[in-house]
């Protein structure tokens, strides 16, 4: 009932967290107003609403002007859907649970933004950033301390990394928002869980460099990949690993 709960609860916010991604980026407000269609503007009913189940009966056309529905609206869905589900089943009280979700639905919204818009928004790893302090706060762990350091640590590690590529390579190779979201993963995750995510971020990011060469597109010194994507994955998994007792 808990899992099934969390799945439904994550459906909700995964219908958020796709109009954010949708919306935010052309300066227009996702909490604000009726739910719109995002071709014609016309609003939209109860009917035409329901997570995944509209956009699979619609075949991803908008039923008032034929309009191709963004597949980030399902996409964000299921996602959502799935980190209520794992988080419940993953940890091993409710506190954690919905701490877990809560962080790997804010952990989504940014990977979203990041993968469409090369955008990691400041307010939002903000809010990322200062929930990870709030949890600490309430006792889960791992403890403040560790939480602090991994908040320090982590920003400083990339914020070098990117400091030394531009000296290095005379170019940026790293946006802004990463060190300040991989500072964020580390007041959630303490700075002994920092390691283990930058490992599997860069090894998630090699693989999909691959897929996309063996896929046929072409991959230069200049081309871009988005990494706060891979650095959410990675955090999610660590934080699934350890509520498990995988790792810690």
């Amino acid at each position: 009932m808990l899992i099934a709960a969390g799945a439904l609860l994550g459906v909700i916010f995964g219908s958020f967290i796709a109009t954010i991604v949708v919306r935010w980026p052309q300066g227009r407000s996702a909490a604000r107003g009726r739910s719109a269609c995002d071709g014609c503007g016309a609003p939209l009913g109860p009917a035409r609403l329901v997570p995944v189940l509209s956009y699979a009966v619609q075949r991803g056309r908008a039923a008032c002007c034929g309009g191709r529905i963004d597949p980030v609206h399902p996409l964000a869905e299921l996602l959502g859907a799935a980190i209520g589900a794992i988080g419940v089943a993953a940890a091993p009280d409710l506190q954690q649970a919905i701490a877990g979700a809560l962080f790997g639905w804010l952990l989504l919204a940014l990977a979203l933004l990041d993968l469409r818009h090369f955008w990691l928004p400041d307010r939002l790893t903000m809010v990322l950033a200062l929930a990870g302090l709030v949890v600490g706060l309430a006792g889960l762990p791992p403890d403040l301390a560790d939480r602090l350091i991994g908040g320090v640590a982590g920003f400083l590690l990339l914020e070098a990394v990117r400091h030394g590529y531009r000296r290095l390579r005379g170019r940026d190779g790293m946006g802004g928002g990463d060190p300040k979201l991989f500072g964020a993963i580390g007041l959630w995750l303490g700075w002994r869980m920092l390691p283990i995510v930058l490992l599997g971020a860069a090894l998630a990011g090699l693989a999909a460099a691959l897929l996309l060469s063996l896929a046929g597109r072409r991959l230069g010194a200049t081309s871009r990949l988005p990494f706060g994507p891979f650095l959410a994955l990675a955090a999610w998994g660590a934080w699934v690993a350890a509520a498990m007792g995988a790792i810690g």
